[in-house]
Parts: structure tokens; C-alpha cells; sequence
């Protein structure tokens, strides 16, 4: 089996170009080189796609049985790869989000729960970012998915929704930052309830899905999320002090405390947001197509080793907005103690 990827050195796409290789796929990967070390054993593309001519460069290197795209965020940019791809790829995959649906994160959520319109052929500008509620994030990989429907059509493709990723190469920071504050030990701020549910999905279990969405004819929307109540945050830091063989001492406060303190959920508490919706993701029907999820202690585990092998690789920039720092943390322990 032949396999695109567009992206493939990056978080997503660095796991499936590794899934795809363990499932004995020949791989080209498609990026512009400035994110990552291309895998071994991988045909490598170097180009933009959002420059037209990269893309016919790209065409001329197919076909392919399969494209995965791990890397489209703009919908008209989406549009453009797949009206120039639709003939060389036989099926596209594409990594979508569950920020699509106009419900999240305040509602439970299901492939049937309303979705964001977005043109398929919008620009970056289109969408807004509405307080708790829709983001132009969302409208953007809304747009994206009905570029790859209008072009490939609803037995052709899939759309893969996942909601949290979590895992090594993580680099937005959620995760590593949780183990770094735990593995300093003494009393750790720890938000809401140790029995909040989440449901966080290992990157290589996306992955892994991915290939098996581009290999077999799993066609339509999937959302991609670990199964409702099986883990809870809680034992998300319990595994932090296990495997960092950490001291800390959690202290669990109440939602509405940290509320009324002005804590902002989702950043500087990593993970903890206080709607409902946000962990009641059912990912139902993609675990009936044979999505299958490690325990979240593994991927604690696994990007910790990461970590510890590479610690200046485990965030980007955007590292700077995640995490309580330590004098608020201690202020508001103080409060409550």
C-alpha cells in the first residue's frame, strides 16, 4: 500500500508516518521541512502547499492509495490539495477536530451534534472566536471537511475528529507540563475533583485509526476520543508521582473556587474545564470500526520518557501560555489551607 502524508514530522502526522511504517506502507511525506526530522524509510517531498506549482511537484510523485492529512487548517488551502490530488490518491483521510461542532464544549457530543459552517473554499479570515463557545479554529476545519467531501465525495473519505492528543512529541504542553509541576513535588494545586472523567486520546491510537480509516472503507465522520468514564483526572496525576517517583502532595480544589480566583481553565490549569460537554465526547463509532485506546497511564508514562530523552523538544512556543506559575499556585494554596 502507498501512503501520503501531508505533514509527517510533527506530533499527528510524525505518529502516522510511524504507524504506517510498522503496517508495512510505503510513505512519502509532503511538508515544507521546518518541523521536525523526516522519519528514515520515507520518501520525502519537500514543498508548501500553498503554493500551486508545489503542488503539481507533489502530483507528479503519486499515485497513492491513500492520503492522510494532518496538516490543513485553511479551508481553500484544503480544497487545492484535494481537486489536485482526488485523481492520484484513491482515498483521503483528514485530521479534523471536535471544535468543529458548534456545541463544544458546552454539550455532549455526537457525529449527529450540529457542525460549524464553513465555505470550502474560505480563507484564513473567515469564523470568529466567540467566548466559551465557537473558535475561528473551528469554522476553519469545518470548511476544510466539506473541501474534502466536495471533492472526494462521502465514499471516499474520512473525517477523523479527535479532541484532546495527548502523548510523546506533544508540543502544545498540556501533558508536560503536568508531569514537570509534579515532578517538583511539595503541594500541587490540582483543579475541581480527583473523579472528573477525560478522555484524552493517545496520539499513536489516532494514528493508528488513521491508517486503518485509509486502508478500509471507513467512510464519514469519526470522532476520536478515549471511552467516556474510563479515566479521570485524578488518576492522570497519580500516574504524573509514579512515574516521576514524585513526592507531591495534590490539593484538590473546588471548581468554583478557582473560578471565583479568575484561575483561566484550559491554560493555566492544563486539562480542567469546568463545562460539562467537554469530556462527554462519544466516540461510539469509532471504537465499532476498531479504534482502540491504551490506558491513559501509558501515554503518561511514554511522554515522560520522552521527555526525559529529548526535554527541549517537549513544547513550543505556545508553552508559554500553559501552566500556573508557581507564586500564584502557592497564593491560592495558601487560601485555601
Amino acid at each position: 500500500m502507498r501512503l501520503l502524508v501531508l505533514g509527517g514530522t510533527r506530533f499527528v502526522g510524525h505518529a502516522v508516518a510511524i504507524a504506517a511504517l510498522r503496517e508495512g506502507w510505503e510513505v512519502t511525506t509532503f511538508n515544507r521541512g521546518l518541523s521536525g526530522a523526516d522519519l528514515a524509510d520515507v520518501r520525502v517531498i519537500r514543498g508548501d502547499r500553498t503554493l500551486p506549482a508545489d503542488l503539481v511537484r507533489l502530483a507528479a510523485a503519486g499515485p497513492w492509495d491513500a492520503a492522510i492529512d494532518t496538516s490543513g487548517y485553511v479551508p481553500c488551502q484544503v480544497l487545492a490539495a484535494c481537486k489536485r490530488l482526488e485523481p492520484l490518491a484513491a482515498r483521503y483521510v483528514f485530521m479534523s477536530t471536535v471544535s468543529v461542532y458548534r456545541g463544544w464544549p458546552v454539550e455532549p457530543l455526537s457525529e449527529a451534534s450540529e457542525v460549524l459552517y464553513c465555505p470550502p473554499d474560505a480563507g484564513p479570515d473567515y469564523g470568529e472566536d466567540v467566548e466559551d463557545g465557537p473558535t475561528r479554529y473551528g469554522y476553519q476545519k469545518s470548511g476544510c471537511e466539506l473541501a474534502v467531501t466536495s471533492t472526494y465525495g462521502a465514499d471516499r473519505s474520512a473525517l477523523l475528529r479527535p479532541g484532546v492528543v495527548l502523548g510523546p512529541r506533544e508540543y502544545v504542553g498540556r501533558l508536560p507540563w503536568w508531569l514537570t509541576r509534579v515532578a517538583a513535588g511539595g503541594r500541587v494545586l490540582a483543579p475541581g475533583s480527583p473523579e472528573r472523567s477525560i478522555q484524552p486520546v493517545d496520539v499513536r491510537d489516532l494514528a493508528d485509526f488513521a491508517i486503518r480509516a485509509a486502508g478500509t472503507p471507513i467512510n464519514g465522520a469519526y470522532n476520536v476520543a478515549a471511552p467516556v468514564g474510563r479515566e479521570t483526572f485524578g488518576g492522570m496525576l497519580e500516574a504524573c508521582a509514579d512515574v516521576t517517583e514524585s513526592d507531591a502532595e495534590f490539593v484538590w480544589v473546588p471548581d468554583e473556587q478557582l473560578v471565583a480566583q479568575g484561575v483561566r481553565q484550559w491554560s493555566e490549569m492544563p486539562l480542567w474545564r469546568t463545562f460539562s460537554g467537554v469530556w462527554r465526547v462519544s466516540s461510539a463509532a469509532a471504537q465499532a470500526e476498531g479504534l482502540s485506546c491504551r490506558p491513559l497511564a501509558a501515554t503518561v508514562r511514554d511522554t515522560w520518557l520522552w521527555m526525559q530523552a529529548a526535554p527541549a523538544k517537549s513544547a513550543d512556543e505556545r508553552a508559554s501560555e500553559i501552566g500556573i506559575s508557581r507564586e500564584r499556585e502557592q497564593q491560592i494554596l495558601a487560601r485555601v489551607a
